[in-house]
């Protein structure tokens, strides 16, 4: 169920909450032709929290500091291509669960209808650990 593995980096931006952010900062990402291929947001006690895969990280992060984001940072993360079939979830998190490996931070992207593959983004204890051990479920 696993198609491929990779390293990669998200954008973790933590701010005060308001009305628009994300749109303020989507506008900006599109303003500069960047795509994003995963993301994940919420908002706890008033500080939100965005996470971003996007095709341009480096860019971003400086732009968005220089709007004044004082909380921006890049992150490693795994990324895992899966098939979109009943079952993809569990051989990860089982895998990793059986070679003790914690999982941080954990959100998945779907295709549109009918489309055959999901893209998991993840955090763990030792991605580069994590990595290896889901590549070697590559079918």
């Amino acid at each position: 169920m696993i198609k491929n593995v990779s390293l990669g980096e998200e954008v973790l931006i933590m701010t005060r909450n308001k009305v628009g952010l994300l749109a303020d900062i989507a506008t900006m990402l599109a303003n500069q032709s960047v795509n994003v291929e995963a993301a994940s947001g919420y908002e706890i006690d008033g500080t939100a929290s965005l996470r971003l895969v996007t095709n341009a990280n480096l860019g971003i992060v400086a732009e968005l500091r220089a709007k004044k984001y004082k909380s921006v940072k890049e992150t490693e993360v795994v990324l895992v291509e899966l098939s979109n079939k009943p079952g993809a979830l569990k051989v990860v998190t089982t895998e990793l669960g059986k070679n003790k490996i914690d999982i941080k931070c954990l959100y998945v992207t779907s295709s549109s209808k009918g489309g055959e593959s999901s893209r998991m983004v993840l955090s763990t204890s030792d991605n580069e650990k994590a990595m290896a051990l889901l590549a070697s479920f590559i079918e």
